[in-house]
C-alpha cells in the first residue's frame, strides 16, 4: 500500500498515536478494552449469569425419564449400591453423576427401565443440576478461550451469545447425560493449553506449570467420561509438537533448557493424565465390587473378584486332568458356555444330530467331561495315576448329561456360512474320528499345564484343522435361541476361538481358592478397555431409534427426540439453533477464503499494517487452532464403523462457534478499516450478529424446554411456521 493511502489510513483509525499497535486496544475494536478493566469482569458476570440462567430454567421438567436417563441415570444408581455393571465409555463420567445423585439425597432405588417413566417421589434433581452447571460452566470457558487467542471481548461477546442461545447446547445440558461431562473437560483442557501458550515468555514460572498441569488434568478427565475425549488429546498433542519445534529453531536456548521443556510436557501431558485416568479405574474396580448385569461381559478370572458372583470365594482345583468335570466359557463379549442338549438339528440344516449351542447361562447341559481320544477309562478309579491334560495333548469332550462326544464335520454350519456345523454325536462316548481336538493354550509351550480361570484355550479339530468358536449369532426357536457354535475354517485369533474352562470338578485334586487366580489389577484394566473397545465397535441401534450420518450434522439435518410422540406429551427435541448452526457452517467457509487469502498475501510479500498484521496473527494462528480442534472433532467420525447420532456432534459444534466469533471480528475490522464510519460498522456487525442469535433463540427456544400441544405438522401449531426443514420432527 502506497505511503500516502497507508498515513490516510492510520488517521481514519486513529493508529498514529502508537507505535505497537495491540488489536485490543485498537479503535477499530473501540468496543474492545484490557482485560484488566472494569468491562472485562461485568461482561465475564453477564455471560456466567445467562449461561446458568439458560441452563437451570425449567430443570425439573419433565419429571420423567428423558433418552439416555435411562442408561446413565440407572449407572449412576450401580456406583451407589456398588453393583457391576458394564458400559461401552470409561467410567468417570458415570461415577460422577452417582455421587452428583448421592451428595444430593438420591438413594439408588429408582429403576430407571425406560424412557417416560415419571420419577415420582425419588431426588432426581441434583444429578440433572451436576450436568447443568458443567454444561453453563461452557459458556465462560468458551468466552475466556476466544479472549485469550483474540485479545477482542467483542470477539469473545459474540461466542459466547452463539453458545448461550443454542437451543441444542441447552438440551444436552439439562439432563442426566455424558456429554456435559465430556465438554466440561474438553472446554477446560482448551482453555488450559490456550493459557499456558500465553505465558510461553515465562517459561517455568508458577503460572506456566499450573496451566500446564491443568491441561493435563482435564485430558485425563475427557479420556474417563468417553473415548472421543482423545481428539482433544491429539489436538493438545499437536499444539506441544508445534511448541517444542519453535523452542528447537531458538538458538539462544541450550540443549538442556530444551531437555527440561520436553520432560516438562511428558511429566505434565501424558504422565499425569495416565495416572490419572489408571487411578479413575482403580477407584471404580474399588466401587463396584458386587456381582451384577455386567458380570457376562467379562472373564471367569474377573467374574471371581465380585461379591455374589458363584464363582467369588469358591475353591476348584486349579490344572485340568483327564477325567475332570468341566465348563467352557467363551472369550467373545457377552460369551456363553459351550452348552448341549437332547435336541437334534432340524431336517435340511446340516446332518441330524445333536445340537451343540453356547448358552449364557449356568445350566447342567453346560457340562464337559474331559478325555483321552483314545482311551475310554474311568478316570476316578484311585488306582490309576492322576494324568494332567497339557498343551498340545489330543482331547475328546464327552457330554455329560447325555454322553455325546464334542463333533464336527464337512456340512455348514447352520446360520454361518463357509463354517462347519458342530453337534454331539456317538452312543456313550463312543463316536469315530470326528471327535477329536487339539487342546492348546494361547502364549504357552507344549507340555504345559492347563490352568483353571486363566489359561485361553483353543480347541481344533482334528480332521479339518477348523477352530472351535462361537458366532454370536442367535439361532431361532428351534435352537431355543441359543447363540450358534460352529467350526471356523480360518485361523485369525480372536476373542470368538478363545475359550476359558470355569467349573472344574475332579475328587482326585486338591482345591485351591480362586483368590489364588484372581487377575491382578493391569490384567482387569486390559481387560476392561478390550471389552469396551468391543462394545464400541458393535454397537447396533435400538428399536425406533433416529440414527444420523457425519454430513447431516453441520447442516443440522435431523435431530433427536428426547420426549414426547403426541399431542398431550411434554415433547423436548434435541436441535441445534438452526440460525446459529448455519451462521457457524456459513462462517467455516468464510474462515478457509480469508486465511487462504492473508497467507497467499503475507507470502507475495504484501505491506500489511501493524494492525492488519495483527489481525492476520489472530486468524491464522488463534483461528487455526479452533479450526483444527473442529476438524479434529469431526472428521474421525466418517471413518468409524459404530452407529453415530446427533449429539456426537456437539464437541465439534463449541469449536465451530469459538471460529465464528473469531472470524467475524476479525473480518468486521477488516471490513471497518476499508470505511470511514469504521467504529459505527464493527459495532453494529457484532450487535446485529449477537441480536440474530437472541431472536433466533426467542423463536425456537420451546424445543429445549418443552412443547404442548398440536405437532408442527398441524397449522394451527405454534411452531408450525418453524418446520424449516422436512426432517425436523418436532
Amino acid at each position: 500500500m502506497p505511503l500516502a493511502v497507508n498515513k490516510t489510513c492510520q488517521a481514519v483509525l486513529g493508529l498514529q498515536q502508537r507505535r505497537t499497535l495491540r488489536l485490543a486496544s485498537s479503535p477499530a475494536s473501540a468496543s474492545s478494552v484490557p482485560r484488566s478493566s472494569v468491562w472485562f469482569w461485568t461482561q465475564l458476570g453477564l455471560v456466567t449469569f445467562l449461561s446458568f440462567a439458560t441452563r437451570f430454567y425449567r430443570l425439573q421438567e419433565p419429571p420423567h425419564i428423558c433418552w439416555d436417563e435411562t442408561h446413565f441415570g440407572k449407572m449412576g444408581s450401580y456406583y451407589i449400591n456398588r453393583t457391576f455393571f458394564f458400559d461401552v465409555h470409561p467410567p468417570l463420567g458415570k461415577m460422577l453423576i452417582g455421587l452428583a445423585g448421592y451428595l444430593s439425597g438420591y438413594n439408588g432405588t429408582f429403576p430407571f427401565q425406560k424412557p417416560g417413566d415419571k420419577y415420582e417421589e425419588h431426588n432426581y434433581i441434583g444429578m440433572r443440576g451436576f450436568c447443568a452447571f458443567l454444561g453453563s460452566c461452557l459458556i465462560p470457558f468458551s468466552y475466556l478461550t476466544v479472549l485469550e487467542l483474540s485479545k477482542s471481548l467483542p470477539a469473545a461477546m459474540l461466542t459466547a451469545a452463539i453458545l448461550i442461545f443454542d437451543t441444542g447446547c441447552i438440551t444436552l445440558s439439562q439432563y442426566i447425560l455424558l456429554d456435559p461431562i465430556l465438554m466440561f473437560f474438553l472446554m477446560g483442557a482448551v482453555f488450559s493449553m490456550v493459557k499456558y501458550n500465553s505465558c510461553a515468555n515465562r517459561p517455568f514460572s508458577a503460572p506456566w506449570w499450573f496451566w500446564l498441569c491443568l491441561t493435563g488434568v482435564n485430558l485425563a478427565g475427557a479420556m474417563g467420561v468417553k473415548f472421543v475425549g482423545l481428539f482433544v488429546v491429539l489436538l493438545v498433542g499437536l499444539n506441544t509438537i508445534y511448541n517444542l519445534w519453535e523452542l528447537l529453531g531458538d538458538l539462544s536456548l541450550s540443549l538442556v533448557t530444551l531437555g527440561k521443556h520436553f520432560m516438562a510436557r511428558v511429566l505434565c501431558l501424558i504422565l499425569l493424565p495416565l495416572a490419572l485416568y489408571t487411578a479413575q479405574f482403580a477407584v471404580h474396580f474399588a466401587v463396584l465390587n458386587r456381582s451384577g448385569p455386567g458380570d457376562g461381559f467379562f472373564s471367569s478370572g474377573f467374574q471371581s473378584r465380585l461379591i455374589g458372583n458363584n464363582l467369588h470365594n469358591v475353591s476348584v482345583p486349579e490344572y485340568l486332568a483327564y477325567g475332570s468335570v468341566v465348563t467352557v466359557k467363551n472369550l467373545r463379549m457377552a460369551g456363553g458356555y459351550l452348552h448341549s442338549h437332547w435336541h437334534l438339528y432340524p431336517e435340511g440344516v446340516g446332518a441330524r444330530q445333536q445340537q451343540v449351542t453356547a448358552y449364557l447361562h449356568k445350566d447342567l447341559n453346560n457340562l464337559w467331561i474331559i478325555k483321552k481320544y483314545n482311551l475310554n477309562t474311568d478316570y476316578l478309579d484311585p488306582s490309576l495315576p492322576v494324568e494332567f491334560v497339557k498343551h498340545g495333548d489330543i482331547i475328546r469332550l464327552e457330554h455329560k448329561e447325555t454322553s455325546r462326544n464334542l463333533h464336527s464335520h464337512q456340512h455348514e454350519a447352520p446360520l454361518t456360512r463357509k463354517h462347519l456345523q458342530v453337534t454331539g454325536y456317538g452312543i456313550n462316548g463312543t463316536g469315530d474320528s470326528n471327535d477329536f481336538w487339539r487342546i492348546e493354550v494361547v502364549g504357552r509351550k507344549a507340555g504345559k499345564h492347563i490352568k483353571v480361570l486363566r489359561s485361553q484355550i483353543r480347541l481344533i479339530h482334528l480332521a479339518t484343522g477348523c477352530i472351535l468358536g462361537s458366532t454370536g449369532k442367535t439361532l431361532p426357536k428351534w435352537g431355543w435361541e441359543q447363540v450358534e457354535v460352529t467350526c471356523t475354517p480360518y485361523q485369525k485369533e480372536s476373542p470368538n476361538s478363545l475359550w476359558n474352562v470355569e467349573d472344574h470338578i475332579n475328587p482326585r485334586l486338591r482345591n485351591i481358592s480362586l483368590d489364588v487366580l484372581k487377575p491382578s489389577f493391569p490384567e482387569i484394566l486390559l481387560e476392561s478397555h478390550m471389552v469396551m473397545i468391543r462394545g464400541n465397535s458393535g454397537l447396533k441401534p435400538k428399536e425406533n431409534e433416529v440414527t444420523s450420518k457425519p454430513w447431516h450434522w453441520p447442516i443440522n439435518y435431523q435431530g433427536l427426540r428426547f420426549s414426547g410422540v403426541n399431542e398431550t406429551d411434554y415433547r423436548v427435541y434435541l436441535l441445534g439453533n438452526p440460525v446459529i448452526w448455519w451462521l457457524n457452517l456459513a462462517t467455516i467457509g468464510l474462515y478457509i477464503i480469508m486465511a487462504t487469502f492473508i497467507s497467499v498475501a503475507i507470502k507475495r510479500g504484501t505491506h500489511l499494517t501493524a494492525e492488519h498484521q495483527e489481525l492476520s496473527r489472530v486468524l491464522l494462528h488463534g483461528g487455526g487452532l479452533i479450526m483444527l480442534g473442529w476438524l479434529l472433532h469431526y472428521l474421525p467420525f466418517f471413518m468409524m464403523g459404530r452407529v453415530l447420532y446427533f449429539h456426537h456432534y456437539f464437541p465439534a459444534m463449541l469449536f465451530s462457534s469459538m471460529l465464528t466469533g473469531i472470524t467475524w471480528d476479525v473480518f468486521l475490522k477488516f471490513c471497518a478499516g476499508m470505511l470511514s464510519a469504521s467504529i459505527q460498522v464493527y459495532n453494529c456487525g457484532i450487535v446485529l450478529l449477537i441480536l440474530l442469535t437472541m431472536y433466533s433463540f426467542y423463536l425456537f427456544h420451546p424445543l429445549s424446554y418443552g412443547m404442548i400441544g398440536p405437532l408442527a405438522s398441524d397449522p394451527n401449531s405454534p411452531m408450525a411456521g418453524l418446520r424449516w426443514l422436512e426432517t425436523w420432527e418436532f
